[in-house]
C-alpha cells in the first residue's frame, strides 16, 4: 500500500524542491495534480524534457516516488474542438508520466450532466484514441466520477469501467464526493472490487441534509456542485465504514490525502491527515506492507 500527498496546497513550493518538502511532511508518495508550471489545469503541459530529468532526480534524492500523476483534461466536453485539443494534452502527459518512470494516473470523467449523452459520446471517442496510447507507454489510468461530470454516481463509473474494458483501467473512490457519488462508500467499494486503485481521503459535509438545505443555493435549481476537502473529522464522511469495508476488500492500493481547504495552514493538515490515516490503519488492523520509493 501507498500513501501519498496530493500536494496542490503546496504548489507555490519550487517543482524541484517538492520532494524535499513532502518528505518533511512525512510522505513517501505524490500525487502529482495539475501546476502551472507541470500539467496546468485544462491545458497543455507545461514541462520539458530536461525539466523531468531533473525532477525525477530530485525525487531520488528526497526518497519520495509518485504514485500517479493527476492531470484535468476537457476529453468528454461536448465541444469538439475543445476535446481534440484534450486529447493531445494527454498524449504529452502520458510521454511525461512514462519518462518520469510511472506507471499509473487517474483522472476524471469530465464532460457535463447537463449533457450526459453528448458527452458520453465524446469519452468514448476520445478513449478509443488513447487507450492504444495508454498501452505503449505501459501506464494505467484510474478514473473517477466527479461532481458535475457526466457520471456522478459511484457504481454507474464503475460500470462504466467495466465497459471499457479494459485491463489499463481502474477506479477512483474519492471520499469528500461521497455524498454526490450517492453516499454509499461500502457498496461503492466492494462494487468496485480490483478495479479500485486509488482512494482520496478528505472529509465533507452532506449538501443533501436538512431536506437539501445545508447549502442555500440561488437561484433555487442552479447546476453546481457544492463539496469541501476538508481534514478528516471537519466533515461528515463515515471514515469508519470507509476503511473498514477497504480492508474488507483487501485494498492494497494508493491512499492519498487531498485536503484542499486550508492553504493557509498547508503543513500542518498535511501532518494531521497523515496521522490520521495510520490511526485509521490501525484501528481497522490493515498492517498491510507500506510500500517504499
Amino acid at each position: 500500500m501507498k500513501i501519498a500527498l496530493d500536494p496542490y496546497m503546496l504548489r507555490h513550493v519550487p517543482l524541484l524542491d517538492l520532494p524535499g518538502v513532502v518528505a518533511e511532511l512525512g510522505y513517501e508518495w505524490i500525487e502529482l495534480s495539475p501546476r502551472e508550471d507541470f500539467i496546468p489545469f485544462y491545458a497543455h503541459p507545461r514541462v520539458d524534457d530536461a525539466t523531468v530529468t531533473a525532477f525525477r532526480k530530485a525525487l531520488a534524492a528526497a526518497g519520495v516516488g509518485i504514485s500517479s500523476v493527476l492531470p484535468l483534461f476537457r476529453w468528454a466536453g461536448p465541444d469538439e474542438d475543445d476535446r481534440q485539443a484534450a486529447v493531445r494534452y494527454w498524449k504529452r502527459a502520458i510521454e511525461i508520466t512514462a519518462a518520469l518512470g510511472v506507471d499509473q494516473m487517474n483522472s476524471e470523467f469530465n464532460g457535463a450532466y447537463t449533457e450526459a449523452a453528448r458527452c458520453e459520446a465524446q469519452f468514448w471517442r476520445s478513449t478509443e484514441e488513447l487507450l492504444p496510447v495508454f498501452e505503449r507507454a505501459g501506464v494505467r489510468l484510474a478514473l473517477e466520477p466527479h461532481p458535475y461530470d457526466f457520471i456522478e454516481d459511484g457504481h454507474a463509473a464503475v460500470d462504466m469501467i467495466h465497459g471499457i474494458n479494459s485491463p489499463l483501467l481502474g477506479f477512483v473512490y474519492c471520499a469528500p464526493h461521497t455524498f454526490h457519488q450517492g453516499n454509499d462508500a461500502p457498496g461503492i467499494i466492494e462494487h468496485a472490487g480490483g478495479l479500485l486503485r486509488i482512494v482520496h481521503l478528505a472529509d465533507a459535509f452532506d449538501h443533501t441534509a436538512s431536506s437539501g438545505n445545508r447549502y442555500i443555493v440561488n437561484p433555487p435549481g442552479a447546476p453546481v456542485r457544492v463539496h469541501q476537502h476538508l481534514d478528516i473529522g471537519q466533515g461528515e464522511v463515515n471514515f469508519d465504514e470507509l476503511f473498514r469495508e477497504l480492508r474488507a476488500n483487501g485494498f492494497d492500493g494508493t491512499l492519498t490525502s487531498c485536503v484542499f481547504a486550508w492553504e493557509d495552514r498547508a503543513e500542518e493538515s498535511s501532518r494531521f491527515m497523515r496521522r490520521k490515516i495510520d490511526d485509521y490503519l490501525a484501528k481497522v488492523g490493515c498492517f498491510l506492507l507500506i510500500a517504499q520509493s
